[in-house]
């Protein structure tokens, strides 16, 4: 949705110069058949009377023609005026909305805290920020393309217009309160240099790199990424998979898709599900039978993974699950437990 004042400014540019176009019209026809002019002369005389430059006439003119000048020249004042002051308007009225749209999306990103903070909108970052979306993560774009800014901010998309490069752009992203930075730039050298940056900044704070060249995987590391994805390897390796295994792929494939109510596995923190004061077992915990989620996977406070673990697996401060179910499944589960 655009905003209507501008909208109304653009509709009456357009009839300003509709009138301008009907009023030179007008004239050229006046010129032509009321003082015989040839209509090189005619758009010439139109020309120099609407703009009021002031140059001599082509020939000396009748009463007929002085008449029909002197209507020309107040009626292209009062169209001319008009026309420059909307224009005047609405350039000044669109820099004046721009400037307060910019600061309304500030203070909503200074608001923000624990947020994800995904540098480029290329296809990587839109990926990012569709997941994000469908699971209500609050997030902050930073693009350097302001095309591409204009294009997707109707979508009320939080962006920050910058160079990912520079501190100022990441603190006004809100860095220091950050809890992710996904870097996903086209580049190595600019990831890499994201990545230095902002583990100076926001130490705790968990950084995700993309990496075009398997060389550039262990310099984002150290760095201080703590995750490194390579696009092209994950892309062969999924090719290949589904040759050897196409049916588990596609499988997995559809639990990874994500949109408005479709959202089949979710991470838990076990501190959402009771009071860790008294710790309770996976099967005290009925995940089962309250919401019909099935615990598929458990990350222990150190962060070692175990895939489906036994009933009695004890739920630890600090641990995690990993629940599998329908979206309608799912949607219980956050309910039940004000997941957010």
């Amino acid at each position: 949705m655009g905003n209507p004042l501008l909208k109304l400014f653009k509709s009456k540019i357009y009839t300003a110069l509709i009138m301008l176009v009907i009023l030179t019209f007008i004239g050229v026809l006046g010129y032509k058949f009321i003082s015989g002019y040839s209509l090189v002369d005619a758009v010439y005389m139109t020309v120099i009377t609407i703009t009021t430059v002031g140059f001599a006439e082509v020939n000396p003119l009748d009463t007929p023609s002085k008449v029909f000048t002197i209507f020309l020249i107040l009626t292209s004042v009062v169209i001319v005026g008009y026309a420059i002051s909307i224009i005047t308007e609405y350039i000044l009225s669109k820099n004046n909305f721009e400037n307060i749209k910019q600061r309304k999306m500030q203070k909503r990103i200074d608001n923000m805290s624990n947020h994800i903070i995904i540098c480029g909108y290329g296809r990587n970052g839109k990926q990012a920020a569709k997941k994000l979306l469908a699971y209500n993560k609050p997030f902050v774009i930073i693009e350097r393309d302001k095309e591409i800014i204009e294009r997707f901010q109707e979508e009320n998309l939080p962006f920050v217009y910058g160079n990912a490069n520079e501190d100022e752009t990441l603190y006004l992203a809100g860095i220091e309160k950050a809890d992710t930075l996904i870097s996903a730039l086209p580049s190595d050298a600019d990831n890499l240099f994201v990545v230095l940056s902002a583990r100076q900044i926001n130490k705790k704070m968990s950084i995700i790199s993309r990496a075009s060249q398997e060389t550039s995987y262990n310099k984002l590391k150290l760095a201080g990424a703590n995750n490194v994805i390579l696009p092209d390897r994950i892309g062969g390796d999924h090719m290949a998979s589904l040759v050897v295994i196409p049916d588990l792929v596609e499988f997995i494939d559809n639990l990874g898709i994500v949109g408005e109510r479709n959202i089949n596995v979710e991470e838990v923190k076990v501190e959402q599900l009771y009071d860790v004061s008294t710790i309770k077992t996976i099967r005290e915990l009925d995940l089962r039978r309250k919401t019909g989620c099935n615990v598929i996977g458990f990350k222990d406070e150190k962060g070692e993974y175990l895939v489906n673990p036994e009933a009695d697996t004890r739920l630890i401060p600090g641990s995690k699950i990993i629940v599998l179910g329908r979206p309608e499944q799912i949607q219980k589960l956050n309910s039940e437990y004000n997941i957010v």
